[in-house]
């Protein structure tokens, strides 16, 4: 009896059946370690580099709708940042003691 190298009940054409199965654990495994580290990429740094661009989000949404004044905006959004405040708007400049109240109508 002559010896097979593919055993017994397998024809000779399984060997490309369990080639194309070798390639493809190979390509799921690439693909698992691909999207593995874009995931880590895209959760640790987010947008803007600081994993921030959420809490952004929301204070963004918040100013839209008017939660929030345009000044708290900016000073959150700039502690978000990392970055100093803003700093406060000059206020108008009061008159002179001296001066004489005008009537507004």
């Amino acid at each position: 009896m002559m010896f097979h190298h593919y055993g017994p009940g397998w024809g000779p054409g399984w060997w490309v059946l369990g080639g194309f199965l070798w390639v493809a654990f190979w390509v799921v495994v690439i693909m698992l370690i691909v999207s593995l580290v874009r995931g880590r990429h895209h959760h640790t740094h987010g947008d803007d580099g600081h994993g921030t661009s959420d809490a952004i989000r929301v204070l963004e949404d918040r100013y839209a709708r008017g939660e929030i004044s345009r000044d708290e905006f900016m000073e959150r959004r700039a502690v978000l940042r990392g970055g100093a405040p803003p700093p406060p708007p000059n206020p108008p400049p009061e008159p002179p003691p001296d001066a004489e109240p005008t009537q507004q109508l």
